[in-house]
Formats: structure tokens, C-alpha cells, sequence
């Protein structure tokens, strides 16, 4: 059962004085007085959609020109759409603890990079998540889609049973998705904390193969293998537009429950393989991996319109972002050769620090409290939703809950060139490139981008050095795909100066690095990180 009764520090006001708490948010951010006098709203629905592997040059508003995303672009004329938004990490499982609990994914035994079929759930059960903050405000919570947290709490995960711990017992009442990721097995549905059409006359079996998938980047399938009903209840093609209607449906649901509702919605869109349904294939011209956009841009429509036909769309808070940035995968290079930049102009691509790592697509729509087609070059993360969540629902947080975490209303709310944050970690999949931003200056540990290294085009896990002989992009430490023999063990950027982080300059500001570096250092031995 999921608990009802979360064993953390924040406090829950009563849901009856919301609007006390509404004056007393007034009087702190110093808004007129005149909005004392104003009857309180109801609380706001909340709904983050997180897609997947969506780099910063993927959708139209970000300066997209190969594929068409007019429900994303409608969003950010109706919100704020923010240029120096980041994950906190350039890899999906730790971007999605980091948005769960407003900690830096290193925190949790170093958390970098991905876990997969047989990891159990890497979330603590006793700390707090966004899904309680919400909950615990009176809200009904949900996640449907990729999960990719891992399940139960032992290796490796029993598939046959209930799969227990899972997101019910972090704060959600209910989930519907796909488990781990859309390119690796157990490709099947979860319904809560069952595999959809699991027959117990046809269990799991570690060790055989799974039944044949229907794309073409065929790579870690020697999964668990029978429940061939399970895995028939999974298609490719069809899972962009099951859990565009399972939102939906959920969305009705609690609108005519009259209560507030705080739904996660996690695309598979765009995570290889680009598998959209038959309506989308071919519609772009940056091949499927633009195909797959278009899709996801559909299912960002599909919410909006639930909304508005539910009648909550001008009470409900919504925001768009990605796990990390565009990966350079064998279709990522396909729609590259076709002019589409996945990344627009930053250097890198998914896993990596380097910008095209982690700087990802950020568009906030609330109206009535967010300034419609604005934009603002504020630092902020994934990491600080949890803060935001709570503050936007009238809670405190204990000591220990979201760390990491800061209030975004500031900015969102007010003028968009707010300063919410001074500094930022970034974790790309590598430890040794641990990153450090702090104003224009972002520090990174080693060389190279701490991502993806294979050197052939055309393989799956191009990147690093190696890429700039294909995108052309240029880097002061690298010459024909590999690091110069001189080139210096860290790197220092100014991306006020140099946002495509052409030119190392830690050699001309060696105090700065130095600085940057004891403090990274000092983040990593903080007694509050799980040893």
C-alpha cells in the first residue's frame, strides 16, 4: 500500500487556510498590498511533462526549423520560456532523481548514470519527493510513462511478483508506463505495480531471450524471457498515443473529482528508437528522429486540450522540460546530415558536460501569475521543481528535503532577469567530469565531455572528441577528434562570452578554476550525502 503517513520534516498547512496562506505568500515576496484584498484561487493543478533526450534545438520556439512542434511553441507564447535551463545531469535515470528529490544526483552514491532491467529501486522510501510534497497538500498524484528508478528493493527485480517498492510508495497514488526505458527490455506495461497481461501459466524467465522487437536498433535484448502476452501488450508504434490517453483520461478523471490534481507525465518521445505512430512517420524532414518530435508535440496538444475542455487549463500550472540534451545516436546523425540540430549551436551532446549535455528546453505556462511570451536567461534546473512544487502549494520543507533544490516563483512570477540560484552541479555520465557552474563560468573537472566516445560515424555511441569530425564544431583542446597532447586536464568556460565553449580558458584564470574546483570538492563531501 502506499503510505499515508511520509516520516520527513516539511510541514503540511491545513488545506482549509489556504487563502491565510496565500496573504502570507503576498506579504514575504512583497507583492501590492491590493492582492490582500483579491479572494483567494483555488489551488493550481500542476503538470510537469518531462520528455526525453528533447535537446535544446528540438522544438520550434528553441529555433527548430526541420520539424514543426506548434503545441510546444503555443506553450511557451503562453508562458516563459527560459534559455539557461539545465538538467541536472546529461543522463536520464539520475536527471529523473534529481527532479524526484530535489537532490543532486551525486548525493546518492554517486549517482551518474544509468540503471537498467535488474537495478531495484534507488530512491530511499523515506525521503521526501515532489509526489509527497503534492500529496500531502491534498492532492491526487500520478506518474504515467518511463519510470527508469528501478523497482522492489532487491537484484535483480522478480517480474512475477508485485513490483514493490515503485512509485506508489514515493507519493504517487497511482502509475502507468513503461518501466525502464523504450530500448531495453523487460518492453512491457506497468499498470501500478503489475506487468500488464502477465499470465502466471507463462512466467518471466531470466536468461532467454525476449520475443523479437519491432525496431531496428537491435542492442541489450537477452532480456527475461516468456510472458509472451505481456511482452504482445507492448507495440513499438502505439506507446507515444497510450500514454497520451492515459494522461488525458486520468485529467477528466480528477477534474470532475473538483480536487487538485499534480500529475508527471515522462514521455518515451524522443529516446531512440523513434518509433511514432504510422500517422507521424514521415512528416518531418529530419527523418524518424524528427518524426518522433512530432509526436511528442501531439501528445503535449493532447494534455493541453484536456485541460481546456476539462475546464481547469487557466488553473493549472504546466511545465515542459528534458531529462538531458539531444544524443547523437544513429538517428541523431541522421537528422544532423539533414540540417536539424539537435543541440542548436552548444557543444556536445547527451552524457556529456558540455552544454549540449544538459542545457535543455525549459517553458513554464501559468496564467495569471506568468508573464505570457516571455523569456529569461535566469540559471535553473529540473532539481528545483521540488522546491517550486512545495512553495506553489503553501509547504515548508525540513532541512533535509530537496537540498538542492530552490524556489523558481521568484522568476517565474516576477521579473524574468531574477537571480534564484549562484551556482549549479551538473553530473554527465563520467564521475571524473563532474561540473560546477557559478555565474558565466562553468568548470569541469577533466577533459574531454565525460560522455559517449566511440570514433566511427554511424555508430551508436558516437561522441566526445571524436564527433567534431562529423558536426564541424570546433573546441581549443581538440584537432581532428582528439585531444591535443598540451591540451589542459580541466576546462573553464565563460558562456557569456563563449557559449559554444570554443575556447578553454583556464590557463588565463587559474584562481577561478581553483576555486571552482574546492568547492565542487566541497559539494562532494558533504556529510549529507549517502555513504
Amino acid at each position: 500500500m502506499p503510505r499515508s503517513v511520509h516520516q520527513s520534516s516539511f510541514t503540511v498547512h491545513p488545506s482549509p487556510t489556504f487563502a491565510l496562506l496565500f496573504a502570507l505568500f503576498v506579504w514575504h515576496v512583497g507583492l501590492p498590498s491590493d492582492a490582500l484584498a483579491s479572494p483567494a484561487k483555488a489551488p493550481p493543478n500542476i503538470v510537469i511533462i518531462f520528455a526525453d533526450d528533447v535537446g535544446y534545438g528540438d522544438v520550434g520556439c528553441y529555433g527548430a526549423t526541420h520539424v514543426e512542434t506548434p503545441n510546444i511553441d503555443r506553450l511557451a507564447r503562453q508562458g516563459r520560456l527560459f534559455t539557461d535551463a539545465h538538467s541536472a545531469s546529461a543522463v536520464c535515470t539520475p536527471s529523473r532523481y534529481a527532479l524526484l528529490t530535489g537532490r543532486y544526483p551525486i548525493r546518492r552514491h554517486n549517482l551518474t548514470n544509468a540503471i537498467f532491467i535488474k537495478s531495484p529501486l534507488i530512491v530511499d522510501t523515506d525521503r521526501t519527493t515532489i509526489a509527497d510534497v503534492a500529496k500531502h497538500a491534498g492532492y491526487a498524484t500520478a506518474c504515467i510513462g518511463k519510470w527508469h528508478l528501478g523497482w522492489g528493493n532487491k537484484t535483480p527485480t522478480d517480474w512475477n511478483a508485485p513490483l514493490q517498492p515503485g512509485p506508489r510508495e514515493l507519493g504517487f497514488d497511482t502509475y502507468f508506463g513503461v518501466p525502464v526505458v523504450n530500448s531495453h527490455p523487460p518492453f512491457v506495461l506497468i499498470d501500478n505495480d503489475r506487468v500488464v497481461g502477465w499470465n502466471p501459466d507463462d512466467p518471466f524467465v531470466y536468461g532467454k531471450k525476449a520475443e523479437t522487437r519491432t525496431f531496428d536498433e537491435k542492442f541489450h535484448l537477452n532480456a527475461i524471457g516468456g510472458a509472451q502476452k505481456a511482452h504482445a501488450a507492448y507495440d513499438d508504434e502505439k506507446i507515444g498515443t497510450i500514454l497520451a490517453n492515459k494522461a488525458t483520461e486520468w485529467i477528466s478523471e480528477q477534474s470532475m473529482k473538483k480536487s487538485p490534481f499534480f500529475l508527471y507525465l515522462a514521455t518515451t518521445n524522443i529516446h531512440h528508437p523513434f518509433t511514432p505512430a504510422k500517422r507521424f512517420q514521415g512528416t518531418s524532414s529530419a527523418g524518424p528522429y524528427g518524426d518522433f518530435i512530432h509526436e511528442l508535440d501531439w501528445i503535449v496538444g493532447q494534455v493541453m486540450t484536456s485541460l481546456k475542455e476539462n475546464g481547469v487549463a487557466n488553473n493549472t500550472f504546466v511545465i515542459f522540460t528534458s531529462d538531458n540534451g539531444g544524443m547523437l545516436n544513429r538517428g541523431g546523425q541522421e537528422a544532423y546530415r539533414r540540417g536539424h540540430r539537435l543541440n542548436a549551436d552548444l557543444f556536445g551532446f547527451k552524457f556529456d558536460a558540455w552544454e549540449g549535455g544538459h542545457r535543455v528546453p525549459f517553458i513554464a505556462r501559468w496564467p495569471g501569475h506568468i508573464e505570457p511570451d516571455s523569456k529569461s536567461n535566469a540559471l535553473i534546473s529540473n532539481v528545483d521543481l521540488l522546491a517550486t512544487v512545495a512553495a506553489v502549494t503553501g509547504q515548508k520543507l525540513g532541512e533535509d528535503d530537496g537540498p538542492d533544490s530552490v524556489i523558481l516563483l521568484p522568476v517565474l512570477e516576477g521579473d524574468p532577469t531574477t537571480k534564484v540560484r549562484d551556482e549549479l552541479l551538473i553530473a554527465p555520465a563520467e564521475p571524473t567530469h563532474l561540473s560546477l557552474r557559478q555565474g558565466d563560468w562553468m568548470y569541469i573537472g577533466a577533459q574531454g565531455g565525460g560522455g559517449f566516445r566511440a570514433k566511427r560515424v554511424g555508430e551508436h555511441s558516437l561522441g566526445g572528441p571524436a564527433a567534431t569530425t562529423f558536426t564541424g564544431q570546433v573546441n581549443s583542446d581538440i584537432a581532428d577528434g582528439r585531444i591535443k597532447p598540451d591540451a589542459p586536464a580541466e576546462q573553464l568556460y565563460n558562456l557569456a562570452k563563449d557559449p559554444r565553449q570554443s575556447t578553454n580558458v583556464i590557463r588565463d584564470n587559474p584562481d577561478v578554476a581553483k576555486r571552482m574546483a574546492s568547492r565542487l570538492d566541497q559539494i562532494l563531501h558533504d556529510p549529507r550525502n549517502d555513504r
